[in-house]
């Protein structure tokens, strides 16, 4: 299942080290079309033809203290959200037969909204987990001023860039890194690795 599979996995090998001490987890994310290869005419089946592919990552994670010298990063926070129970999400990817009984993976028009309202809730749950006091603080007074004093302003967008140095947004297509890049208010600078990745 690519991407989805390998946030599922991060999260649960975190678990797993924590209650099992002076160990590894290895994490492999593959993504593979071929099963699902669609050869029939229906438009909306032929797009994951194009978006989806081959290929895999893999990363090995250890609670050791003697690893902390050497390891190029510190897994801090994992944050998942699922958005199953709304019946736009849960539908957007569908494997279904088309008119002629060819079997495809359907791509919903909904796929934007879905995605941007996911990672609203991401963002709404991480966001007081890494931002500075200063950040939450501007977020919190516009939410009080908009929710409690019905004032007409807009809502403040945290600078995440005072919290991350890098950014790894998921290289879902041109649109979605676009769209990702306005909302957060990202340079060029930033998406460069996202952008690269697509290519």
């Amino acid at each position: 299942m690519g991407c989805s599979a390998g946030l599922i996995s991060m999260d649960l090998a975190k678990d797993l080290l924590q209650v099992h001490p002076n160990s590894y987890a290895l994490v492999i994310s593959m993504e593979n079309i071929t099963l699902n290869w669609y050869f029939g005419n229906d438009r909306s089946m032929l797009v994951s033809n194009c978006l989806f592919r081959m290929g895999g990552a893999a990363i090995l994670l250890s609670n050791k203290r003697s690893d902390r010298r050497r390891s190029k990063y510190q897994l801090v926070h994992t944050v998942r959200t699922n958005k199953g129970s709304n019946n736009k999400c849960f539908s957007y990817v569908t494997q279904m037969e088309d008119s002629t009984g060819k079997v495809g993976v359907s791509l919903s028009k909904d796929v934007m909204a879905v995605a941007g309202d996911a990672l609203k809730t991401n963002i709404t749950t991480l966001g007081p987990l890494v931002q500075p006091m200063s950040e939450q603080l501007l977020f919190f007074t516009t939410l009080v001023g908009k929710k409690l004093f019905k004032m007409k302003i807009k809502p403040y967008i945290p600078d995440f860039k005072l919290a991350f140095e890098h950014f790894c947004i998921h290289a879902g297509g041109r649109a979605v890194l676009a769209e990702l890049q306005k909302n957060l208010q990202l340079s060029d600078w930033h998406m460069e690795p996202s952008r690269m990745t697509l290519y």
